[in-house]
């Protein structure tokens, strides 16, 4: 088992199995922070690790990004990146080395970029204790759109849809998680057959996308991504105690 996968064991156990999908709306750089670092003082003890995307990532300075980090470790959660890379190896090489300086301890990758570029990524991080966790099948309505694309598996000239060849490329090449959806959680089922425990599923979507929390475990989810569920509710703290109570029950 890889490091980030024994690092999201020790996190979760007998504690969560939610990730905090940290996508705040907010245009005050110094707030951005704050209000960041607030969620990780007052959700930790509900949540497992914490989901930066675009909307931290871009405003936010290398010293806030260090700092917003730190304090997720110190209190016990591990960082995700969520910048679904996807671009050359040399530019997917400097992008990681630019997020494992901010401190972040796994990024989400996209696929597309081709079998032998996710290979040397995934090789490049996990050298350096680091996770890639893959995205397979999003979770919002238009995704069936791309991700059940009919296209050829090059190494069998088998006709897969997409989202079944990234999950191919994904487990086989040994990533620490794979994104599916909580909307389609038939698929989560029949990812999870084919996984067989070489890498965890992480499912978003839950909640004001339409996913149910229970039915993605059910269903074979290892983890659960939740975001305005949580930050948009009268109640974060309750909501996201709500959440972690039913991950201990499944």
């Amino acid at each position: 088992m890889t490091d980030f996968r024994k690092r999201m064991r020790n996190s979760s156990s007998d504690k969560s199995l939610i990730i905090l999908a940290n996508d705040l709306d907010e245009n005050n750089v110094d707030k951005l922070e704050s209000r960041t670092l607030m969620n990780i003082k007052t959700l930790n003890k509900y949540l497992c690790a914490i989901k930066l995307n675009f909307h931290v990532i871009l405003p936010l300075s290398k010293e806030s990004l260090t700092k917003i980090n730190l304090a997720a470790h110190d209190a016990g959660l591990q960082t995700i990146a969520d910048i679904k890379l996807n671009d050359i190896g040399n530019t997917n090489k400097i992008t990681l080395e630019r997020l494992w300086e901010c401190g972040f301890d796994a990024v989400i990758v996209n696929p597309i970029m081709g079998l032998e570029n996710l290979r040397e990524l995934v090789k490049s991080a996990h050298k350096n204790r680091y996770g890639v966790i893959s995205l397979v099948h999003m979770s919002h309505p238009g995704a069936k759109l791309g991700y059940r694309l009919r296209v050829r598996d090059p190494a069998t000239s088998k006709m897969l849809l997409l989202y079944e060849l990234f999950l191919k490329w994904s487990y086989s090449l040994h990533v620490d998680g794979v994104v599916i959806g909580a909307t389609v959680p038939e698929l989560i089922m029949l990812s999870s057959k084919k996984v067989r425990g070489r890498c965890e599923i992480y499912s978003p979507g839950v909640g004001t996308q339409g996913g149910d929390p229970k039915r993605t475990l059910d269903a074979g989810a290892d983890y659960i991504i939740a975001g305005r569920t949580i930050l948009d509710s009268n109640n974060p703290v309750s909501k996201a105690r709500k959440l972690q109570r039913l991950t201990l029950q499944s």
